[in-house]
Parts: structure tokens; sequence; C-alpha cells
């Protein structure tokens, strides 16, 4: 048995599932049967599990998701969708994370857009990386006050610093000069350095329009168009079928 010192140190460690593992052991005559190294080796991976665990709890909770249970396993591929499983299994390799690209989910409403952008994220916080769901509006609102109360800059660098930003629902509305402005801001501190998810039931190809000057539009779609993986979602709203299941 290990001493209460020992226990003791484990603890100050930080160690305790360590510690709480061994002493389970030594109730278990199947693993006291075991070599050294074999019970070492559960010890360690009970401690690293539950590490893992701890911080995809914290990653998911300060990633703020809309839709806190949605996940790659469980994303619908209906035929009337046209969603393609090949390019969702290539993205839930994180690989567009690690090389900072974007991914632009669009549709029409109710077709699962913020589902599967709250998959991914969700998917690239297993892998380690942490992310940050905002709507649009929400978003622009907070950049809004930020502006007034002089905080404006340190908002900006606490979202540069976000591995998958999350931009939900862009295009709802007529953008105001100031949310070009502020998008074009995140989207220059992210371009090549971090990666973004954007979902709107524009097409990207009629942003240009939707954001009016030719320049602004050109830098804005410049910076997350060119090195995006564009999904355009179909079918009917799945709305619908969630109300009746209710």
């Amino acid at each position: 048995m290990l001493t209460e010192q020992t226990m003791e140190k484990l603890k100050s460690l930080r160690l305790d599932v360590f510690a709480a593992a061994w002493t389970e052991q030594q109730k278990n005559p199947e693993h006291v049967s075991l070599s050294f190294d074999e019970r070492l080796g559960l010890l360690v991976d009970a401690e690293c599990l539950q590490r893992e665990n701890r911080r995809l709890g914290r990653l998911l909770k300060e990633a703020k998701l809309r839709l806190g249970q949605a996940c790659i396993e469980d994303i619908d591929y209906g035929p009337k969708r046209e969603l393609d499983k090949s390019v969702v299994r290539q993205l839930a390799t994180c690989r567009w994370v690690q090389e900072h690209h974007a991914v632009v989910i669009s549709g029409a409403t109710g077709t699962g857009k913020t589902y599967l952008a709250c998959a991914l994220a969700q998917q690239a916080c297993r892998r380690g990386h942490s992310a940050l769901y905002r709507r649009a509006s929400r978003l622009f609102d907070e950049l809004a006050l930020a502006r007034a109360d002089g905080t404006y800059a340190r908002l900006l660098a606490r979202i540069a610093r976000i591995d998958v930003l999350v931009i939900d629902d862009w295009g709802l509305a007529q953008p105001r000069e100031t949310e070009k402005h502020d998008l074009l801001e995140i989207l220059e501190d992210r371009c090549g350095n971090r990666a973004t998810i954007m979902t709107s039931q524009i097409d990207p190809k009629h942003w240009h329009q939707l954001l009016g000057e030719p320049t602004l539009a050109d830098a804005i779609v410049d910076r997350i168009i060119n090195r995006a993986h564009k999904i355009a979602l179909k079918g009917p709203t799945k709305r619908k079928d969630e109300t009746i299941t209710i």
C-alpha cells in the first residue's frame, strides 16, 4: 500500500485521479496480478483521460456553442441536403484548423448551417483547439460596446487568439459601415493565422453585392473566400421535422 505521505504528495502534484485509480487497483484482484509496468500504464492512462476530459469540458464551455450537442457523428447526410460525406470526413481531421483555412456554409434557413458549424467547432475542441461561437449580430453589438467603453482593441486581440471562430447567420441584414470595418479587422487578424467558420443564407458569390463598397468588399471577400472550404446545404427546412418530433 502507498503510505499516507505518498498519497498526499500525489494530491499536491494534482495527480488525484492517479491516486484514486491506484486505490481501486488494490481492491481488484485482477489488477494485483498485473506486472508493475502494466499497472503503471493503467494509472497513467486514467490520469491522462481525466485531464483530456477536463480540458475538453473547459474548451466547450468557453466556446459557448449555440448547439452544444452538435457533433460530427450525428450529421444528417440525407440526399436532399447534397452534403458530401467525404468533405465532412476531411474537415473532421481538423487539418483545415492547423492550416488556418476557413469554412463557409451557405443555404436557406433551416437547412442545418448552424448545426454543421457547431459540429465542426466541437470537433476542433475535441482535437484540443479553442473555439468561440457568435451570431454575427451579437458579435457586432459586442464590438460596438467595446468601442464605446475603450476595450475595442482588447476584444479584437482576444478574438484573434481563438483557434476557430464561428460567425453564424452573417448577412441577414444589410451590414452597417462600422460592421463592415469590424468584419475586416477580424478577418485581417485571422487570415493565415487562425481558422474561421462563417454561415450565411446568402450565396458567397453575392457577398460583394451585399457589402456594397467595392474596395472594402474585395478586401473582406479575399480574406475569407480564397482560403475557404465552401459547403452549400440544400433541401427543405429541418426545423419542421424537429417540431413534429417534439
